[in-house]
């Protein structure tokens, strides 16, 4: 947990359309050719025919271009990956995931991205690949965004890399475990005790771990982003309680730490209010690597 705080909640690019990150050639999908794109109002108007052109009861219109009933359904809960154009109803294009050279991730059915990727998202197996008109009731509304008028229809063509099932942050069972206490006043106890590389100060380290206040609600999780945090052990990068913490352990270590204020985050109050001033905090930590 970096002394800035590890983002607690991933920012939903597509709620804020961000920009390119990359200056990479952009790619089109297999099946984005020209003659599928919209250009004009009249090919974009409500009564858009085709073979899978289907209108869904809350207005989202839809075409699939490609489906296979053998792939994985997106449901609730996943993290999906996704491929996508985003047009408005000009033809002007306002976002691209291709020329980033990378899909957009976020976990479905958890409201971090407008309501017509939601429910359009839903509709796909990996693999497809569709066209989702979504009017401004499902998108951004008459909230004006960067590259996007008030009130605009947004046009997204989509194809959905993958789909996977959600990853739990299960709690260390540290309940009948020995309690340890260092001079500093960090309690930790020793969840499994591993047998690799020991920690040392100035090692490059990787941490899996979820946090937790003192009421028991998670506030960061490196195991529900399925990526464990990378940084030098003992230079002051992360707090004061896991540098001393994470020096106890050896690699393949699990360790429960309670860190009083004075060694977190002290008075400061961080990421607006997710984690208040001067609260002592719990993690569970597991030493994924010592370089």
């Amino acid at each position: 947990m970096r002394k800035y705080l590890i983002p607690v909640l991933l920012g939903s690019l597509i709620i804020a359309c961000s920009a390119a990150k990359k200056a990479n050639t952009a790619q089109r999908a297999p099946h984005a050719t020209e003659a599928s794109l919209p250009h004009t109002k009249e090919n974009q108007s409500p009564t858009m025919k085709g073979p899978d052109t289907a209108i869904t009861g809350s207005g989202l219109r839809y075409v699939i271009y490609k489906h296979s009933a053998r792939t994985k359904r997106a449901n609730s809960g996943d993290k999906v990956s996704v491929h996508y154009i985003g047009r408005l109803e000009d033809g002007s294009e306002f976002d691209n995931s291709y020329s980033r050279g990378e899909p957009f991730e976020f976990q479905l059915g958890m409201g971090k991205v407008i309501p017509g990727w939601e429910e359009g998202i839903a509709l796909l197996s990996v693999g497809d690949s569709a066209l989702l008109v979504i009017p401004p009731a499902l998108g951004y509304g008459s909230r004006a965004r960067t590259g996007i008028p008030a009130n605009s229809t947004l046009y997204f063509e989509v194809e959905l890399m993958s789909a996977k099932e959600p990853v739990f942050a299960n709690e260390y069972q540290w309940q009948n475990k020995p309690e340890h206490k260092t001079a500093s006043g960090l309690t930790y106890y020793i969840v499994k005790e591993g047998t690799g590389k020991q920690a040392y100060s100035g090692a490059d380290v990787k941490v899996h771990y979820t946090g937790y206040l003192k009421d028991g609600k998670i506030f960061d999780s490196s195991v529900l982003r399925e990526e464990p945090l990378e940084f030098k052990l003992g230079v002051g990068m992360v707090i004061r309680g896991w540098d001393e913490g994470i020096l106890l352990m050896r690699q393949g270590s699990k360790y429960r730490f309670i860190i009083p204020s004075t060694l977190g985050y002290g008075d400061q109050d961080m990421g607006s209010g997710v984690i208040p001033a001067n609260s002592q905090l719990t993690f569970d930590c597991e030493l994924v690597e010592v370089k």
